[in-house]
């Protein structure tokens, strides 16, 4: 494949803003003079740790490790290769690429073309929507108060009946038959390959960028033989239990509520539902039941990390959606955010709620909204007589885990009360059989293994040098400062005085490496030279690079930060005027003053001092 030629590398980079690429998966919050931080994506996290630099392009978690710029962050998130992810970005901003032969952009493959695959898939449903054929889908519809303008802000389409109306439309934009079956498109049977979607409404599943990754399908006919909803099978940019349907129109209200909410549904029409009434936070999974990985990707949009946020399940009424609930409440705490339950009157799902009864009791299942906990004690209890000692004595064994699982101190000890008063039961025989069930449940919980460190990431075993394994010397407090100001605001310092600051070896080694890669930076005035600069660094001081490129700098505004970098680099340049003199001095002492090369070093001391003398001034 060409080549793209480095100019219009670096111009897609320096024209987008990091920090929109990186906002669309992880909620940022200001961390400080220049500096965004929010949860890692690359690993869980309760306190965010991933820190993120608009102005060098670059980010950095503190936790993990990772770092690099926004071609490294979209092809670990996509996992996409760095031509598709430049391609992608040009895209995004409308740039045309330039390749190395001269030729226009070449055919992208692998995941980029699986994207794309389904990004054809979904314009066809859309325009099948409008089609004769397609008067039942619309009825469907209609009949759950959902007009044109909710089916075209949601993207619902059409798969025609016929047996490879898509298959042909596609193949006709220059999709191969392996591309669709790998997307999930079409399958292969004893007739050949056939579309997977026949005869359905379809809405096209996003991830939170809003790129279409797979389909949802509602069967319409009564000689479809198959289930009732048909989704997308797993694929290279599709796994359902990462994604949630609705993510990416809920994302940017999420971020702003206050307090940040998640209302999580049970279907797409219950999405549909609950935005279309004014829940515009509502996401669904996608044939499958919530769970970890559902709860990492909702933490990272919610920008998690304080209880202040809410997530509640609006489940249905009967025993399926009360089981639903309460595998839910199993990862309960994995959230710091406070989890609800909210049941619709009569058991109606948000869907049917809004078609029965209007929006706005729709929007009043937040007012009736209760604790997971609570939720989960009272359907635990339900299950027992408590009229009689032998019901009540089987509800409290039954509940008491329920409570020993909340982590929260403060918390545990109230819900004891509240177990108390449903049972009629003393506290303290409360307390003695939660104390009991906790120790039980620690004592089974398997015993977790110490993860090795990575030696396949090139630094052969050896652990990464951080700023916290600096050494506590002035000296290194003063190389660590100024290469953190260095890399953060070198374009707007002096480039002379810089260079001549970071010429000289430091003293602290780790700090060495990474001043070695500064000082060989040519132009520091060209967009992304710093995120250049830490990938130069040599391992295993790269990470310590990617820290002092991300630590936020210690000042109240960005004239402040350049300001203190330009006095941190002439302390340098006089650190080292001051080494020196103590060299002449020694020198002085091992020749005689009367002689050619003591008068000599007596002129280069005087011109050392007057030298001196201006950076002190100055």
């Amino acid at each position: 494949m060409p080549r793209i030629r480095q100019a219009d590398v670096d111009e897609v980079k320096a024209r987008t803003n990091i920090a929109d690429i990186v906002g669309e998966r992880v909620a940022l919050k200001s961390a400080g003079v220049g500096s965004l931080k929010g949860l890692c994506p690359f690993h869980d996290e309760k306190s965010p740790s991933f820190h993120v630099r608009p102005q060098v392009g670059y980010y950095h978690c503190f936790g993990c490790g990772e770092s690099g710029d926004v071609y490294s962050f979209l092809r670990e998130m996509d996992h996409v290769s760095f031509t598709e992810a430049v391609e992608r970005l040009a895209g995004r901003i409308g740039f045309a690429l330039h390749y190395e032969d001269g030729g226009s952009a070449p055919e992208t493959s692998g995941r980029s073309r699986l994207y794309a695959a389904n990004t054809a898939a979904a314009e066809f449903f859309r325009a099948q929507l409008l089609s004769p054929e397609a008067e039942i889908g619309r009825r469907f519809l209609g009949e759950r108060g959902f007009d044109a303008g909710a089916a075209a802000h949601f993207g619902v389409g059409f798969a025609p009946k016929g047996w490879d109306a898509m298959l042909k439309a596609l193949t006709a934009q220059g999709f191969t038959r392996d591309e669709l079956s790998t997307a999930g498109l079409v399958s292969t049977g004893q007739r050949g390959v056939y579309d997977r979607f026949r005869g359905r409404l379809v809405w096209p599943i996003r991830d939170v960028s809003g790129q279409t990754i797979g389909f949802g399908a509602r069967k319409l006919f009564d000689d479809d033989q198959g289930p009732k909803y048909l989704n997308t099978p797993e694929t290279p940019i599709y796994k359902k239990a990462q994604v949630l349907y609705g993510l990416d129109l809920a994302k940017r209200d999420i971020a702003r509520g206050d307090p940040r909410r998640v209302v999580v549904v049970e279907g797409y029409t219950d999405v549909m539902a609950c935005h279309l009434a004014g829940l515009t936070t509502a996401i669904a999974t996608c044939g499958t039941a919530f769970g970890t990985d559902h709860i990492k990707v909702l933490r990272r949009v919610m920008g998690d990390d304080n209880a202040s946020g809410e997530v509640v399940f609006t489940f249905d009424g009967d025993e399926a959606g009360q089981k639903a609930a309460l595998r839910a409440f199993t990862e309960d705490d994995r959230f710091n955010a406070q989890t609800f339950v909210a049941v619709a009157p009569d058991g109606l799902d948000p869907c049917d709620l809004r078609l029965q009864r209007g929006d706005a009791a729709v929007r009043a299942l937040m007012d009736a909204k209760v604790p997971m906990f609570e939720f989960a004690l009272d359907r635990k209890l339900g299950g027992f007589d408590l009229s009689t000692v032998e019901g009540r004595v089987g509800a409290l064994r039954a509940a008491a885990p329920i409570v020993a699982e909340i982590r929260d101190r403060l918390l545990r000890p109230g819900y004891e009360r509240v177990l108390a008063r449903r049972l009629g039961m003393d506290p303290t025989e409360v307390h003695g059989e939660v104390e009991r069930a906790a120790r039980g449940g620690a004592q089974t919980q398997t015993r977790r293994e110490p993860v090795p460190v990575d030696a396949g990431s090139g630094t052969t075993g050896i652990a990464p040098v951080t700023l916290g394994s600096l050494p506590r010397t002035a000296d290194a407090a003063l190389e660590r400062d100024a290469l953190m100001g260095a890399l953060q605001y070198g374009h707007q310092v002096d480039h002379d005085l810089l260079t001549r600051a970071l010429a000289d070896e430091f003293r602290t080694p780790g700090l060495d490496a990474v001043r070695e890669a500064v000082a060989s930076a040519a132009n520091r005035a060209r967009a992304g030279w710093a995120t250049d600069a830490v990938n130069a660094v040599r391992e295993p001081y790269r990470s310590l690079a990617g820290e002092l490129l991300m630590t936020p700098f210690p000042a109240r505004n960005e004239e402040g930060a350049v300001a203190s970098t330009t006095d941190l680099a002439r302390r340098l340049i006089l650190r080292r005027l001051q080494q020196d003199k103590f060299e002449l001095n020694s020198a002085l002492q091992r020749v005689p003053a009367d002689s050619d090369g003591g008068r000599a070093l007596r002129m280069r001391l005087r011109d050392l001092d007057a030298e001196r003398q201006r950076f002190t001034e100055s």
